[in-house]
Formats: C-alpha cells, structure tokens, sequence
C-alpha cells in the first residue's frame, strides 16, 4: 500500500529499557522501599506499572544482600523469581502461615520477617498482573474476532454493488464500529488493516456514491490528515526523542484508521507526513547512534575498573593496614562505577558480573584474613596474660639478680608476641608493667653496695661523656680499639635503676653510632679470629638459650593461661636443640680438617 511507513530503525523499547531510572532506589532503606512497593500494589494504575515494580523488587534485593553481608549473616537471600504467567500456579503461602504461631520462636536473623513480608507483598502483586495480562490477551483475542467479523461486514458491502444512498450509510457505521474495537494482538495487526485498507480503497473506487458525499468524506480524511501532520511536525521539535518517537508511532496507527483523500491531495499530504516522519526518524536514528557509543565507552571504562578491582583482589595482602589501604581502593572504585552509565543491553550484566565478581573475591579473601587475624590475637592475648601471671609471680622475689634475667627475658618476649584485640592492649599492657615495676623499684631500694644502681646510672653516664669527648685518629685500628675499649667498660657496669634502663641505652646507642659510624655495625664484642670461634660463640650462646627457655617453662606451669606460651617455649627448646646439634657437626668439620692439614 502506498501509505505505509516502516521506520528503519530499532524499536523504543530497546532504548528505553537502558534508561536509567528517574528514582534513586539505591539510596532508600529496606523499609522505604518495601512501603513503596506495597503503594504501588494498590495503586490505580498498578498494571501499567510493572517495569517500575520490578525495579523496587531488584533494588530491595540488592538493599537486602548488601545489609546481610555487612552483618555478617549466613542467610541466602532468593529473588522471588519465575514469569508473570508462572505467577498463577504458585501455590502461595496463606496469610496466617507467614505469621509465627503464639509460642513459637522468633527468628534470630532480623531480615527474614522483612523478607517475607516483601515477597508476599510481590508474588500477590505478580498473580494480579499475571491475570490482567491474561485478561489483556483474551480482549485482544476477542478484538481481533470482532475485527475479522467488520471485515466481513465491509467485503460484503463491496460485493453488494447497491445503491449508494443504502451503502454509504453502512459503510459509515462499519468505520465507526472499526475504530471503536480496542487492539488486537500485535502479530495480527498488520495483516489485518492492510485487509481493512484494501476493502475500504475498494469501496471508494468500486462503489458509484454521489460526488458530493465522497467529496464530502475526502474532505473530512484530509482535515483529520492534516492535523497528523501539523502534530508529525510539532513532534520533531521535541527535545525528548525517544518520547516523540512513541508519539509518531501513535499517529501512524491512527493515520491508517482514516480513508483516503481526494486523489489531487493524496500525494501531497502523504509526502507532508512522512517528511515530518523522516525528520524524527533521523533524529532518533542519530540519538540511537549516540546512546551506541556512549555505550561503548562506559563499557570500556567499566572494564578498567573490573581490571582494578581484579589486580587488588589478587595480590598479596599481609597486614590489617595493607587491607584497610586496599578497601579505601575499592571503596573509590566503586564511587567510580556509580558514576558511569550503562553499558549496551547485551553487555551491561555481563560487565556489573564481572565487577561484582571481583568485589566480592576482595571481601571474602578480607573476611578469611581478618577471621585468621582474630584467632591469632587471641592467641597472643593468652600469651600476653602467662607474661603477666608469670611477672606477677615473680613481683616479690627477693633473688634479685635470678629475678632481673627473668623478668627482662619477660619483656623480650612481650615484644615477639604480636597484637592483642584493641580492648584489652592497654589494661593488659598496664598489668604487666606494673608487676614489673613493682619488682624493679623494690630491688632499687635494697640494693647493696656491691650493686649500687643509681652509682652505676652515674658511671654509665660519665661513660657517654668520654665518647662524646673522644677525638678520632687518622689510625682505624685505633679508633676501632677505643670503641671496643667503650663497649667492654659499659658491659662491665652494673644494671642501673629499671625506669632509666631504656633512656641510658639508648643516649649509648646514639653517642657509639655518632662517634663510630663505621663500627656500627660490629657486634659489641670482637669478630671471632676464626670459623671455628664463630661457631663456639654461637653454640655456647644457643645453650645459654635452652637453659632460658627451659626454665620459663618451669616457672610458666604455675599459670593457668600458659599452655600457648609453653607450647611456644617447647617449640623454641627443640629448634635450639637441633641447631644446637648442627653447629656440633660443623665444629667437628673444622676440626677435622684442621687435623688433615697439619698431617
């Protein structure tokens, strides 16, 4: 037919559906949108408002994933899921049965009853829509029998060939019942007014009317025809091209109710409406082109940001500080995400996959670290309360110079021991120091004076001043024998007062390094002339570590918190011992190969 247009472009609804929405559902509470949802369940035009109800549902699900995951809960969240067709068939959960029986129990997990309450709130609205579409398609079924009986009704009229005075009349009251009959079902509709055009064109041509009354009725199409096409026209100045092209569409149906016009106008008003047609269709074609390659580039930047969130959920994270630091990474990253559009209809799900994927490998790899991380802190924090019950048992011993070894070996290993939860670091730190202390500040004011502590402070320091008063030779030897010489006079001073002992070796530490930079980092006592006295002061040294070892065991079995810390002691008295028998076999190396040499 000559009237026809078939615009050669993608349908609106392919656009429409990669628009975002005009609500931010995102940043709504569980509650606010489940009370959204049930407003729109009761709402007038509740059936013609399905893609915004499937909105609430998937943002109240992801709403509702997200929560349950940063509380912890083990809960899986399900979709009510299936067809609005499937809808029917479900046999739902009764209003009585959602609700526990007086007595029962109430769930412990605080979404659930939420939870349910939405689902119902949606498989109830579903069933509806599911039965006004049935209903939608049966009234379209019935629309089309009543279609094809109209048709009938005019092929019939055609045939007839009767006075016009008797057909015309008829002829006017099939149009009528014609454009009073709702849709039918879109598969049929083409075929189905071209029939209705062809017999209708027939009737004009076929039927001998009087000329008045067809000039009549060609006047009346043309003034219906020309305000199409003043509407066709004002359509293409419409900022929103996607609405005016569901517009034009509109038009179009409606044009094709209309019969035809005087032949001398028929050519120059079809031409008037499909110039304005043209003029939208181009412009939606080129808004189609743009939403294409906008598409495509927030697809290649979401793909970076899949790249990103990827790398950091691979590599190697040690430290609560390195997961923190990643986290905040994340965190921006995913900022980022929120802030670009969609990708295509094909792509876009593929691509937030991908990069929710990504997401949750950090968050699990992060939720396995920090599990791991508790346990050892607990573990620590048993350890640290041995220390502390083990210092505590030695806050009153007089045996002060047994005790001083002890309690420093103590605190050696207070510092190997790693963190302990936050909560109790501080409390469990201020126990430990003040059994300490209360040991130290007794042996202070018993000292004898053979162990004068505040006279050894006071050579210690005297000490400090002669390095700092030292004046360097030009002979290395020299300067490295004055340091030795300083170094073996500190080692022969006594233990000073407890609270000065990390102050006074520290300004000790601090006037060597200035003062001798190069033999910083020698040990205090001379390198061994030899392989073999290397490895005596190594082994005399391990030795002196098993007897250490050994006997915090014996003073740790009194503690009831010790079984960590004594664990830790054995593991450390069997790795000495096999060292300690490793240096064994390389002394005697030596030894034997310093008797092949003299022979």
């Amino acid at each position: 037919m000559s009237e026809e247009i078939i615009p050669d472009v993608p349908v609106a609804s392919d656009v429409l559906e990669n628009e975002e929405p005009t609500v931010n559902y995102s940043a709504m509470s569980l509650a606010e949108l489940a009370d959204m949802f049930q407003k729109l369940a009761i709402s007038e035009d509740r059936m013609k408002r399905s893609k915004e109800a499937e909105a609430i549902k998937s943002a109240f699900y992801k709403k509702l994933l997200k929560e349950k995951s940063d509380a912890g809960s083990t809960t899986e969240v399900q979709e009510p899921g299936g067809t609005e067709e499937e809808a029917v068939s479900e046999q739902e959960t009764p209003a009585a049965e959602v609700q526990a029986e007086e007595g029962d129990s109430v769930s412990e997990n605080p979404f659930d009853e939420i939870e349910r309450g939405f689902k119902a709130l949606y498989n109830a609205y579903r069933k509806e829509k599911a039965e006004y579409n049935r209903q939608q398609e049966k009234e379209r079924e019935h629309n089309l029998e009543l279609k094809e009986a109209v048709i009938a009704d005019l092929k019939a009229l055609v045939e007839k060939q009767e006075d016009v005075n008797a057909t015309f009349p008829a002829f006017r009251e099939i149009q009528n019942r014609w454009r009073a009959i709702g849709p039918v079902p879109v598969q049929s509709f083409r075929n189905l007014n071209d029939t209705y055009q062809l017999y209708v064109e027939q009737f004009y041509d076929m039927v001998k009317i009087n000329r008045e009354l067809r000039d009549l009725d060609f006047k009346k199409n043309l003034e219906a025809k020309e305000k199409f096409c003043e509407a066709a026209e004002g359509l293409a100045e419409k900022e929103n091209v996607v609405e005016a092209f569901k517009e034009l569409q509109k038009l179009h149906e409606q044009w094709k109710e209309f019969g035809p016009v005087a032949k001398q106008f028929r050519e120059d008003i079809w031409n008037r409406f499909k110039a304005a047609t043209s003029v939208i269709n181009k412009k939606y074609q080129a808004y189609f082109e743009g939403q294409k390659e906008q598409y495509a580039e927030n697809l290649a930047a979401k793909t970076r940001l899949c790249e990103q969130v990827e790398a950091i959920a691979g590599k190697e994270i040690k430290t609560s500080g390195e997961w923190n630091d990643s986290t905040k990474e994340i965190e921006e990253i995913q900022k980022q995400w929120k802030g670009i559009g969609y990708a295509s209809k094909k792509e876009n799900q593929k691509i937030y996959e991908r990069f929710r994927a990504a997401c949750d490998k950090f968050f699990e790899r992060k939720r396995e670290f920090y599990a791991a991380y508790k346990d050892e802190m607990n573990d620590n924090l048993q350890k640290k309360i041995a220390l502390c019950e083990a210092a505590e048992a030695l806050k009153s011993s007089t045996a002060w110079k047994k005790t001083t070894d002890q309690l420093i070996n103590l605190q050696k290993q207070w510092k190997e021991i790693g963190a302990v939860p936050r909560k109790k670091s501080e409390a469990l730190w201020k126990r430990f120091r003040a059994a300490c202390d209360e040991f130290f500040n007794e042996r202070d004011k018993q000292a004898k004076p053979e162990n004068d502590f505040y006279g050894n402070l006071k050579a210690k320091k005297h000490l400090i001043e002669e390095i700092n008063a030292y004046v360097l030779s030009d002979d290395d030897d020299v300067n490295a024998d004055a340091a030795q010489d300083f170094a073996d006079r500190w080692q022969a001073i006594g233990f000073v007062p407890f609270k000065e002992k990390d102050k006074i070796a520290a300004a000790y530490r601090d006037a060597m390094n200035s003062k001798f930079p190069d033999m910083s980092r020698r040990s205090r006592g001379r390198a061994p002339k030899s392989e073999k006295e290397r490895l005596m002061q190594k082994y005399l040294k391990k030795e002196q570590d098993i007897v250490t070892y050994e006997n915090n065991i014996g003073f740790f079995a009194a503690s009831k918190n010790s079984e960590p810390l004594i664990r830790q002691m054995q593991e450390r008295i069997d790795k000495a011992k096999a060292e300690l028998k490793e240096l064994e076999q390389q002394i005697r190396a030596l030894d034997s190969a310093e008797d092949s040499s003299e022979e």
